[in-house]
């Protein structure tokens, strides 16, 4: 296929269905329901947790297993709009354990002058760029860590995906919205507390989270209605202020 120079400039999406989309918190707060409500929804379940949930799943226990169910979506010929990856975390395990078996060694850093490393990480960004690529919505599930960060006048503790710093960048590098999953804890009428799961969208030094699209409050309810609504209204927006009020997909 030739290449030619662009004529135009790209024009933003506000179409929530095509975007690419990190979802993290602790265990057991809502991810995987929250994002089973995306449209059409397919699981690449990595790990065991979806008992629970009725969900479209393929098992994805090995490398070999996601190549494979990677392939399958490409072709189109399916009816699902969202791929869910749950957990990235485990996926990118799988990807490091599978190269480490073609190599013959047992850990990545075996290899001398990081060849390993390099190995797991073109691999890493080379299926999951190809996987965001596609026409369809991607979703990425992840567990939280606290780590702490040092610099020269401070030392702070920050809540980030538990994914290892060099599958963590590529994912970063990928996705047009962080959702950090967590909890606030109220004071209700009658003195007692409550506590209440939010999404944050927006970057913190406490914790990661990020939204490109710009369409999004700093907080808004884990829930999957709530979510639609606010990216709706920051769209309708984004609509009246853009050039002829017009929206592209």
């Amino acid at each position: 296929m030739a290449i030619a120079l662009p004529k135009e400039k790209t024009k933003l999406s506000l179409d929530l269905s095509r975007k690419t989309i990190l979802v993290y918190g602790p265990p057991k707060i809502g991810k995987s329901t929250f994002a089973s409500r995306f449209p059409h929804a397919l699981f690449f379940e990595c790990e065991p947790g979806l008992n629970e949930l009725e969900v479209f799943k393929v098992p994805t226990y090995s490398w070999a297993d996601f190549l494979a169910a990677c392939k399958l979506v490409a072709t189109g010929d399916h009816p699902f709009k969202t791929i869910v990856v749950d957990t990235v975390d485990n996926a990118f395990k799988l990807c490091s354990e599978h190269i480490c078996a073609q190599q013959k060694i047992d850990y990545e850093g075996d290899l001398e002058h990081g060849k390993g490393w390099a190995f797991v990480k073109n691999e890493w960004h080379r299926v999951l760029t190809r996987l965001a690529s596609l026409p369809y919505g991607l979703v990425l599930i992840s567990h939280a860590t606290d780590k702490q960060i040092k610099t020269r006048t401070e030392e702070y503790t920050k809540t980030q995906p538990s994914l290892p710093d060099r599958a963590r960048n590529v994912v970063l590098g990928l996705v047009d919205i962080i959702l950090y999953c967590d909890t606030i804890t109220r004071k209700g009428k009658d003195g007692g507390a409550t506590i209440e799961r939010v999404i944050r969208t927006k970057p913190n030094p406490a914790y990661e989270a990020g939204d490109r699209t710009g369409r999004l409050p700093e907080t808004l309810a884990l829930d999957f209605t709530a979510f639609c609504k606010a990216f709706a209204e920051g769209r309708q927006a984004a609509q009246t202020a853009a050039p002829n009020g017009k929206e592209t997909k």
